[in-house]
């Protein structure tokens, strides 16, 4: 594809995301930036929110993932389907009595303000690095595949992109993703579809051709019940899977506050249970698509990159898979990245401007010059946090500081289960010296054990660091007398 080509397509795309914002942002204030007004379908949630989980590392790592570990991640896909009926039936309830904006002030009220500051700190610590290395990995995409054609530099082209992210949220924030989001779900569901139907023709494989190919491939086993010294153990990924789905939907700011944009408690229930249904299908497909660009590899011998993530991102550049393909997986690509990082970078400016200024109730043009600032502050902060990753220029020790930042989410595991299920109340000054603590604990503890039986510790991590933090909650609780 030309350059010039490339281009008009990237104007059209922005230019219908910026025509979606303008329309859903009519009339809007700062309640339209923090809740939708409550008036969101749950249709329409549900079905965006499956492009803001399915962030661009995952458009273009699924061979990664089948090469090395098959279709065993559907074991955790099956935990994530049970964590939403928990998320639905145990949180939601709770975030709709209480009217909350953010879900961090369920704190203050269960536990005190020092508590409530730590929870949110620790979201905005990991949403931020998370979103900045995931839109970094999609970046240096981008760049290869469009802005370096212009010969613009890396600084330039990531600037580029956070700027056309804050142009079509600064308004109306989650009101325009919504439907920002719906859209860009739909177009990355398309790029999805039509590689499949291309590699297919491509490998002259019918439906019941390819559904037997692929039973019969090496790359689609999805169970492992024998070795329990392994991460990919059923029992040890389907738990894990129902716990990431509790605290990395449940309690982030970043998902929950789409569903509670959702008109009523009902709704929002509707919207998690139909969601997290359609996240199995989805993923089945990825996984599928995965297996297809290795067995089109083998057959046409092309040789697989040292990095398999770059298996799709080179056959679709190539013209291999054809046009339409190749036009699909940009479209799919930026899709995917754009409707994951819009919504992280709203619900951080929705978080610090509620839960560490308190500017939720104040006069609306204070609050939307307030709302203005963090918003460009956390755009600002993203590009610094990316272009700092591309001076390390050390893979391992990106994805280092991004496995560092998943170790927050244990912490916001353990308070929570001592908020609900239990009627202990720590001494808030020690608080976040748990919270601290833990996750440090907890990463000693899986080398120690590695050291001593190499026994794999993977996802259960997330168990082990929510327990620590709340049997140290619990060691620090006031005694009734």
């Amino acid at each position: 594809m030309s350059a010039t080509f490339i281009l008009l397509l990237m104007v059209t795309y922005f230019g219908l995301l910026m025509l979606i914002s303008q329309i859903a942002g009519k009339k809007s204030n700062s309640q339209s930036f923090y809740n939708g007004n409550k008036t969101s379908p749950w249709y329409v949630v549900s079905f965006g929110m499956l492009g803001a989980s399915l962030s661009g590392v995952t458009f273009i790592s699924v061979p990664g993932w089948v090469s090395g570990t098959q279709f065993t991640y559907l074991q955790m896909v099956a935990g994530y389907a049970f964590g939403y009926l928990v998320v639905a039936y145990v949180l939601l309830p709770i975030y709709y009595k209480l009217g909350l904006t953010s879900i961090y002030a369920y704190l203050n009220g269960r536990f005190g303000r020092i508590s409530y500051l730590s929870g949110a700190s620790f979201f905005l610590l990991s949403r931020t690095i998370g979103a900045s290395f995931r839109l970094f990995l999609v970046a240096n995409v981008l760049h290869l595949t469009l802005f370096s054609l212009f010969h613009i530099s890396f600084g330039v082209s990531v600037f580029i992109t956070i700027a056309l992210i804050y142009l079509y949220t600064f308004r109306s924030g989650i009101k325009t993703i919504i439907w920002t989001d719906t859209f860009q779900t739909l177009v990355m569901l398309t790029a999805l579809v039509v590689a499949i139907i291309s590699i297919s023709n491509r490998l002259q494989l019918n439906a019941e051709h390819l559904i037997s190919t692929l039973k019969n491939s090496p790359h689609t086993h999805i169970f492992v019940w024998n070795d329990w010294s392994s991460s990919r153990h059923f029992l040890k990924m389907f738990i894990s899977g129902v716990f990431i789905t509790i605290v990395m939907t449940g309690l982030d700011q970043d998902m929950m506050q789409k569903n509670l944009s959702c008109r009523n408690l009902k709704e929002a229930q509707k919207n998690m249970k139909w969601y997290g249904f359609a996240f199995i299908p989805v993923n089945f497909l990825f996984l599928t698509l995965g297996a297809m660009l290795l067995l089109f590899a083998q057959k046409n011998g092309v040789n697989i990159p040292e990095r398999s993530d770059d298996l799709f991102p080179v056959l679709a550049n190539s013209g291999m898979l054809g046009y339409a393909t190749s036009i699909f997986f940009i479209l799919g690509l930026v899709a995917a990245a754009y409707s994951s990082a819009d919504s992280a970078i709203t619900s951080l400016t929705t978080s610090f401007t509620v839960d560490i200024l308190k500017q939720e109730h104040v006069d609306e043009q204070q609050g939307k010059r307030t709302r203005l600032w963090v918003h460009l502050m956390f755009s600002g902060v993203i590009f610094v946090l990316i272009l700092l990753f591309k001076a390390i220029n050390n893979e391992s020790v990106i994805s280092s500081i991004f496995t560092a930042a998943g170790y927050t989410y244990g912490p916001l595991l353990g308070i929570y289960f001592i908020g609900i299920f239990t009627s202990l109340q720590p001494r808030e000054k020690y608080v976040p010296w748990v919270l601290l603590i833990s996750p440090l604990l907890t990463f000693a503890i899986k080398h120690l054990i590695f050291t001593l039986w190499q026994w794999n510790i993977g996802y259960e991590l997330l168990l082990i660091n929510g327990g620590l933090t709340a049997l140290g909650l619990w060691a620090i609780h006031v005694k009734k007398h």
